[in-house]
């Protein structure tokens, strides 16, 4: 045992946090499989449709994923015919990514089982519960941590 007292992995904020997303990611997983996109296309997905066409940078940062990897997805993104990139006019030097008719199809092939996943999430966690939840989770990403 180490001779510094750490905090329990029971009440690790790191292991409580990924236990906690395996909880929601696992079924959207499940549900996203029939279709063949994985977690990270998805979100990109659900970034673009929300926001409209987006710098490949903002995309990373929203979508939660580093731009090299962001990048290599984009990559087989535009070869499914889900996205589509140009270069920016102003700044050639950056590429804007828009979402496609076939990557919105993917979209709304996948709302109503989506809708019913997190109802029933919300439903078992509790309506203010979740919303409680999120509000912190937003308070903690907002949280001045590595200074």
């Amino acid at each position: 045992m180490s001779k510094t007292p750490l905090r329990t992995t029971a009440r690790s904020l790191p292991i409580a946090l990924l236990r906690a997303r395996e909880t929601v990611m696992g079924p959207v997983r499940e549900m996203l499989a029939e279709s063949g996109i994985n977690e990270q296309k998805w979100r990109v997905l659900r970034v673009l449709d929300e926001a409209g066409a987006l710098d490949q940078s903002l995309l990373a940062e929203r979508a939660c994923l580093q731009l090299p990897s962001l990048t290599r997805i984009l990559r087989a993104m535009e070869d499914q015919g889900l996205v589509t990139r140009a270069t920016a006019a102003e700044d050639r030097r950056r590429s804007i990514v828009t979402i496609s008719e076939a990557g919105q199809q993917v979209i709304e092939d996948h709302a109503q089982a989506n809708r019913a996943l997190f109802a029933r999430l919300e439903a078992r966690f509790g309506k203010d519960r979740m919303e409680v939840l999120l509000d912190l989770l937003e308070d903690l990403h907002r949280t001045d941590f590595k200074s």
